[in-house]
């Protein structure tokens, strides 16, 4: 399609991680198997939260849809980035990069709000132990669930159509493994002025609200920890927090490393390594970090575990 003197692209190109064919076997074989363990941890955890009694709490009633979004936001990504490690077509169509685009707009929104929705779940447990059972009641963890996911596809159509009204232009290659703002903003030949303010209000409104509500939670959780007399009281209580704060880090820290550097400090590969971080290696880091240390998730994968041997 051409419009006056150019030619509007309807397809990309994506590099991936790398161009060299040398590397395409061990980075299949590195991808594949992160992909399986992604998907068998976070699989497994939602399982468990499932069928075991013991977790039918709202904590894990969160956590277990944090794990399927992270199932979820892994596999928008790796079966592409494994199809291009031995195919000689790396294209993709406009259509096809706008819904990878999407899905993957769905899964980083919706995980915002729902890290929120668990800080605020920690709150609750700790400055209000006594009306916990009440104020986390069954309706009010499904509604923040319900929430989480309709704020995530609501802000990712409105993200999606922002970015895929513009007209794409020139060079169609992109030195990515996925399709995202950045590379897409490089190839428009329409004026992005307008779409990166509107784009920075959107996405400085939805991740800077969640993260102040997670701040401001963490704010009273500290205050109600310090006013504990004993250690081991300070100790256990900082202990059902302190996963959640390290995925709020690695999640945030990541997005952030990403998206607010500007034009002169941004790196190709930096850029490379940090979208790695956030669409591969949390997904799979976050049930180890769930699970590494916590006494209910262990002892309901070993009671599966035994339901599953059969009776000597």
């Amino acid at each position: 399609m051409e419009v006056g003197n150019r030619t509007i692209l309807t397809k990309f190109i994506l590099v991936g991680i790398s161009a060299d064919p040398r590397w395409q076997l061990i980075l299949f074989v590195t991808f594949l198997m992160l992909y399986l363990l992604t998907m068998a941890g976070n699989m497994t955890l939602v399982i468990l939260i499932k069928i075991d009694a013991r977790l039918h709490t709202p904590m894990y009633h969160l956590l277990g849809n944090l794990s399927f979004l992270d199932f979820w936001y892994t596999s928008v990504y790796t079966p592409k980035i494994l199809a291009n490690c031995f195919s000689e077509d790396r294209r993709i169509s406009l259509a096809g990069c706008g819904a990878q685009f999407f899905f993957s707009c769905v899964a980083v929104y919706t995980e915002s709000y729902l890290l929120a929705s668990m800080a605020y779940d920690r709150y609750v447990a700790i400055c209000h132990p006594l009306l916990y059972s009440g104020t986390m009641s069954s309706s009010v963890c499904n509604r923040l669930v319900a929430g989480s996911y309709i704020g995530g596809f609501l802000n990712a159509i409105a993200h999606t159509a922002n970015t895929f009204r513009l007209s794409f232009c020139g060079n169609n290659v992109i030195d990515h493994f996925l399709c995202d703002v950045l590379p897409l903003v490089k190839m428009s030949c329409t004026d992005t002025r307008v779409y990166v303010i509107i784009l920075s209000s959107m996405v400085g409104f939805a991740f800077l609200s969640c993260l102040l509500a997670i701040l401001i939670s963490y704010a009273h959780i500290l205050l109600a920890i310090l006013r504990i007399r004993s250690a081991s009281g300070r100790r256990k209580a900082f202990s059902t927090c302190a996963s959640h704060l390290v995925s709020v880090m690695l999640f945030y820290g990541s997005l952030l490393f990403v998206y607010t550097r500007t034009s002169a400090s941004y790196s190709l590969e930096s850029d490379k390594v940090a979208a790695l971080f956030y669409t591969i290696i949390n997904p799979l880091l976050n049930p180890v970090i769930y699970s590494f240390r916590n006494k209910d998730v262990k002892e309901a994968f070993r009671k599966a575990i035994l339901t599953t041997q059969p009776q000597a």
